[in-house]
């Protein structure tokens, strides 16, 4: 900390002697920063500072600069994400609670192609991977999005947008080593054919293993390879038509815990999982004068192969076409309409099931918007909602109101009621999950059966339902100082509950074991109420401090009639208190310095402790064309736990200092 602020002092004489090739920390100032353009909150491009959302930018220059290597890593500078390592090859990220390896209650995009799974309704982050060096943004939403995305965008929408060809036309070659993730390379080559920029790239790296806390090495190493393309059509007019797709393969490890019905029961043991799939999307936009239209569709399939627990074969058909055009001076209405057709087809065990173990699902969607302009522009009311029929709950209708309020140039207010509804997934209609095994002739089962604790999908099982209150104010303070907070109040109901039924005795001809089952229902509910705070500072043109703070209360209870007889974790799964000091530094020789301290409060509910964490990143680029890079993270503490997985690993990893460094070259 003393090396950073003596580096500082040298960073603000250097900026006054006038040395015009040191680069500034950021090219955007302030104004810039309020102004950037995001598309996530309205499905329109708009300015932050109009956005009445809880919006948040992660730009390239940020991940950059933070040395990320993967997607998690680089979400953890937006406020109010939870991001925890489960192990070396799984995360579990979350906005505003709930969170956990099977997160459900957060919408991922990429390029505006929905990733998360319906086998569960969330996201396997180890299989969502980008370039990063060609990511140009991610706009992080903190709060319902359903009206515009439909189901399951409940407490926030993340959608990482990648550069347009255009902008990528060179060669680039990185390669980059450490002690966990021992190699990773990738290359990119762009160039324009006539009308058309394209670019093609390939990616590939390779983690080792982690370690449990009692200091043997974890079965959890992973590689990944991946490639794709991106070409975009724009002839001179009003139309433009984008092709991109990739595809790739990986192959992981994991400690498994199974059940048995024979003696002893059950069985820890190591497991190589793999996974592999593709992806090719579609678009067409044509703009005109106070109007636009575009047509996506995608085609998405993925394969997730926990060898000895379960296979999944998911096929994946989007649809989705929108139009926004302006009605007079003071209105701009959006609408659209959506399909899609899910085919799943997957391989059971004996501690996992899914039933049928084969089938089709069709969703269909419209939604509509309109933002109307008042006071001169001063105040913007946004009301409309998203209608959804699935195959599982009908029909589902998701409205939203918002209201910003421009109280001067540089500072708004804003507020907002919306609903959000998370669909049944399909493990929450036909899973059958045998979970532990009981042995016969004990206290617990004195029968002469082995009794099996089995979690079984109900097709009475609804849509978990949110009733959400937002209040935000953001200001541009001075040239030099931005804030924003955001605070919120959800009300939850028919959250998932795992209700006992009855006993029943299975086995043909003869019976081999007794089943207690655990019926998926919706016997939970309650409120969240929390604040996030963000605050950027200038405090030389080339020193910035920004900095976040988050706190969340959950107060998630069983319902009065829930013979649920687990523990209400979701009050535990999630830090109360979360913050973030982040110092992006120029210095002089083209160096560049970023120094991140991080604080996670504990989790009750999983037993893990608080922690502090402390990131640095040391950058150097002589010549525009040339960076080498390297970095630490976790440096105060050498390992400490961060999230207890409670299905997959039987112990929990830690998380152990880091070191990298990476070399990136442009042609």
């Amino acid at each position: 900390m003393v090396a950073g602020l003596v580096a500082a002092l040298l960073a603000a004489n250097a900026g006054a002697e006038g040395q015009k090739t040191v680069p500034d920390v950021a090219t955007l100032s302030m104004e810039d920063l309020m102004n950037l353009q995001v598309t996530s909150v309205s499905k329109r491009t708009q300015k932050v500072a109009d956005a009445a959302a809880a919006v948040f930018v992660i730009t390239q220059e940020d991940i950059r600069r933070s040395g990320a290597t993967s997607i998690p890593e680089a979400l953890r500078l937006a406020p109010g994400l939870q991001v925890a390592r489960i192990d070396e090859n799984k995360w579990a990220i979350a906005a505003r609670g709930f969170n956990g390896r099977f997160d459900n209650k957060l919408l991922v995009l990429i390029d505006g192609r929905s990733v998360y799974t319906p086998l569960f309704s969330g996201v396997y982050w180890n299989v969502q991977d980008v370039m990063l060096e060609d990511v140009e943004r991610i706009e992080v939403i903190r709060g319902p999005g359903a009206t515009l995305w439909g189901a399951n965008a409940v407490n926030g929408v993340i959608n990482i947008i990648t550069k347009k060809a255009k902008d990528t036309q060179s060669a680039l070659v990185t390669a980059g080593a450490g002690n966990e993730e021992r190699a990773s390379g990738s290359a990119r080559y762009g160039d324009t054919i006539g009308n058309t920029a394209f670019r093609v790239y390939g990616k590939y790296f390779n983690w080792g293993p982690s370690e449990y806390s009692s200091g043997l090495t974890a079965h959890d190493g992973w590689d990944a390879l991946r490639g794709g393309f991106r070409a975009d059509w724009t002839p001179k007019g009003t139309d433009s038509l984008t092709l991109q797709g990739d595809i790739y393969r990986s192959k992981y490890g994991e400690t498994l815990t199974t059940a048995s019905l024979n003696a002893p029961y059950s069985s820890t043991f190591p497991n190589n999982g793999n996974y592999s799939g593709g992806n090719l999307l579609g678009r067409w936009n044509h703009t005109s004068e106070g109007s636009s239209m575009s047509l996506q569709m995608y085609y998405d399939n993925t394969t997730i192969a926990d060898n000895s627990l379960f296979v999944d074969h998911q096929n994946i058909f989007d649809l989705d076409f929108q139009h926004g055009f302006h009605v007079g001076d003071s209105q701009q209405f959006v609408w659209g309409v959506g399909y899609r057709s899910i085919r799943d087809r997957n391989d059971s065990s004996f501690s996992v099931s899914l039933q049928p173990n084969q089938l089709t699902l069709n969703q269909y969607s419209a939604f509509l918007q309109d933002e109307i302009s008042l006071v001169g522009n001063r105040l913007r009311l946004t009301f409309g909602s998203k209608f959804e029929h699935n195959d599982f709950t009908g029909f589902e209708v998701q409205p939203n109101a918002r209201l910003l309020w421009t109280l001067t140039p540089n500072q708004s207010i804003w507020t907002a009621v919306s609903r959000a509804v998370r669909t049944p997934a399909l493990t929450e209609e036909g899973l059958r999950l045998n979970s532990s095994v009981i042995p016969p002739g004990t206290p617990s089962n004195p029968t002469p059966f082995p009794a099996v604790l089995a979690v079984f999908g109900s097709h009475q099982f609804q849509s978990e339902d949110l009733l959400a209150y937002e209040v935000g104010y953001r200001v541009q303070a001075t040239n030099t100082f931005s804030t924003d907070i955001a605070t919120f109040y959800n009300r939850y109901s028919n959250l998932r509950t795992a209700e006992p039924g009855a006993p029943f005795v299975e086995g043909s001809p003869a019976p081999t074991d007794l089943v207690v089952p655990f019926m998926a229902s919706n016997k939970m509910s309650g409120g969240t109420y929390g604040a996030e705070l963000f605050a950027d500072w200038r405090v030389v043109p080339k020193w910035r401090l920004v900095g976040s703070y988050s706190y969340l209360q959950m107060n998630i209870e069983k319902n009065a009639d829930s013979l649920d007889p687990t523990a209400d974790l979701p009050n535990g799964s999630s830090p109360r208190h979360q913050w973030y000091v982040r110092s992006s530094l120029d210095l002089p020789m083209h160096f560049e310095h970023d120094t991140t301290l991080r604080f996670v409060d504990h989790l009750p509910g999983l037993n893990i402790p608080s922690y502090y964490s402390l990131d640095a990143h040391l950058g150097w680029r002589p010549i525009p064309r040339f960076e080498l890079s390297v970095g630490g993270q976790n440096l105060l503490d050498n390992k400490h736990l961060e999230f207890l997985p409670d299905f997959i690993n039987t112990a929990p990893t830690v998380v152990k200092r880091t070191i990298y460094g990476s070399l990136t070259f442009r042609l």
